[in-house]
C-alpha cells in the first residue's frame, strides 16, 4: 500500500482547516458574488449566488456606505481567493497526488447539508463516502474500488439530535435545490422518512443509535435536529460514531466533514458483515474488503494501537458482539487474517493491554 508524500498530507491538511473556517460563512458563500447596484440616486449591494437551475438568486445586502457591509464585503474578497486556492489544492491532490476525488453527485449532496449545518450539529458521515475520506486520515492511498457508491449514508445520535435545540432547514427542500427529482421514500413502519432517492437512485439515508430495545429497530427514530427527516436505528451504531474525527471530502474546494474514526470503522464492518443477510452478500463483501484494506493500511502506518483499543472496546461488550466479530473476521481473506492478528497483537502490546484474538 502507497503512502501518501507528505507535501500532499500537508495540503490536504491546509485544505481541511480552510473549509472550516469557511463553514462559519454560509450568508455568502465564496460560490456568490457581492454586485454593486444604484438604485434612486444611492449604490446598495446584493449578493447574487447560482440558483440551481443555471441562473442566478440575488439577496439584497444593504447601503454600500454602511461601514459594518463594507467590510464584509472586504473580507468576502479574501475568502473569495481562499475558495480558489482550495479548488487548486484539491484538483492537485486528486490530479497529481493520485488521492481518489469524491463523485459529483455525492459531493454536492454532502456540501449543502455540511452548509446547512449537518456537521456543525454533530451528525456523521458513515458508510463508503466516509471510507473515501480516510486516504488523508491515514496517509495511504486507498483503492478506488472499495470507494464506489449510490448513495449518501448520515448518522446521528439520538440523544443529540433530541438536546441540541437546533435544526436544519427541510431536509426535502435542501436535496431539491440540487435536484428536483429528490423525494421521500415511504417507510413501511409510518408516514416518518429516512431516506430519499432522486430519479437516477441515488439514495440519501439517516441513521441513529438504537436506544436500548430491539422494539425501536424497525421504527424511526424522530429526530429534532434533522429538519424533518427520522432516522432508522441501528444496533452497533452508538459503537461507529463515537469520537469522530474530523476530515475533508475531496469536491469541489474541499468540505470539512466529521467521520468515524477509522480503527472503530474497520471493527464495525466485520461486525455488520457478519449479520448481512444472503441477499445482500455484495454488500457483505464490501464490508470485508473494507476492514481489511483499513486494519492493512493501520498497520503500515504503525496505527496498530488505535485498532486494538477499538477491538478490544467491541469485545468487552459481551458474548453477542464478540460471536459477530469471529464471524466477520472469520470471512477475511488469508493475507487480511494475518494483518489482523499482526494488528491486535502489536497494537494491544502497546496499550499494555491484551486482545483475545477472533480466530
Amino acid at each position: 500500500m502507497r503512502r501518501i508524500d507528505m507535501m500532499y498530507q500537508t495540503m490536504l491538511a491546509e485544505i481541511g482547516q480552510r473549509a472550516l473556517d469557511d463553514a462559519w460563512n454560509l450568508d455568502f458563500p465564496p460560490t456568490g458574488r457581492f454586485v454593486r447596484v444604484r438604485v434612486k440616486d444611492r449604490d446598495y449591494w446584493y449578493f447574487d449566488q447560482p440558483d440551481g437551475d443555471g441562473g442566478q438568486a440575488r439577496k439584497y445586502v444593504g447601503p454600500a456606505d454602511d461601514p459594518e457591509i463594507a467590510k464584509r464585503v472586504e473580507d468576502f474578497s479574501r475568502t473569495k481567493t481562499d475558495y480558489r486556492t482550495r479548488r487548486r489544492l484539491v484538483s492537485s491532490l486528486t490530479r497529481d497526488g493520485g488521492l481518489q476525488p469524491t463523485d459529483r453527485a455525492s459531493g454536492e449532496i454532502v456540501e449543502a447539508l455540511a452548509a446547512a449545518g449537518l456537521f456543525r450539529l454533530r451528525a456523521v458521515l458513515v458508510g463508503t463516502l466516509a471510507f473515501g475520506t480516510y486516504s488523508g486520515v491515514l496517509g495511504v492511498r486507498l483503492p478506488s474500488t472499495a470507494m464506489m457508491t449510490g448513495d449518501a449514508d448520515f448518522a446521528q445520535d439520538y440523544a443529540i439530535s433530541a438536546g441540541v435545540m437546533d435544526s436544519l432547514p427541510p431536509i426535502l427542500d435542501l436535496l431539491q435545490t440540487m435536484d428536483p427529482t429528490f423525494r421521500a421514500v415511504p417507510n413501511l413502519a409510518g408516514a416518518d422518512t429516512t431516506a430519499f432517492v432522486n430519479k437516477e437512485g441515488y439514495r440519501v439515508e439517516f441513521l441513529t443509535t438504537n436506544r436500548g430495545k430491539d422494539e425501536y429497530l424497525d421504527k424511526p427514530a424522530d429526530m429534532p435536529a434533522l429538519g424533518g427527516a427520522s432516522a432508522q436505528p441501528l444496533r452497533f451504531m452508538d459503537f461507529l460514531i463515537r469520537e469522530p474525527v474530523r476530515t475533508v471530502l475531496l469536491y469541489g474546494a474541499g468540505v470539512s466533514v466529521l467521520v468515524p474514526d477509522p480503527a472503530r470503522y474497520a471493527i464495525h464492518k466485520l461486525i455488520v458483515a457478519s449479520r448481512r443477510h444472503a441477499d445482500s452478500v455484495l454488500k457483505r463483501d464490501k464490508d470485508i474488503m473494507q476492514a481489511g484494506i483499513l486494519t492493512e493500511a493501520m498497520l503500515e502506518t504503525r496505527q496498530s494501537a488505535d485498532l486494538a483499543s477499538a477491538y478490544i472496546e467491541a469485545w468487552e461488550r459481551g458474548p453477542a458482539w464478540q460471536e459477530a466479530i469471529r464471524a466477520g473476521a472469520a470471512m477475511l481473506p488469508g493475507e487480511r487474517k494475518d494483518n489482523l492478528r499482526e494488528c491486535l497483537y502489536t497494537g494491544s502490546r502497546g496499550i499494555g493491554e491484551k486482545a483475545v484474538l477472533p480466530f
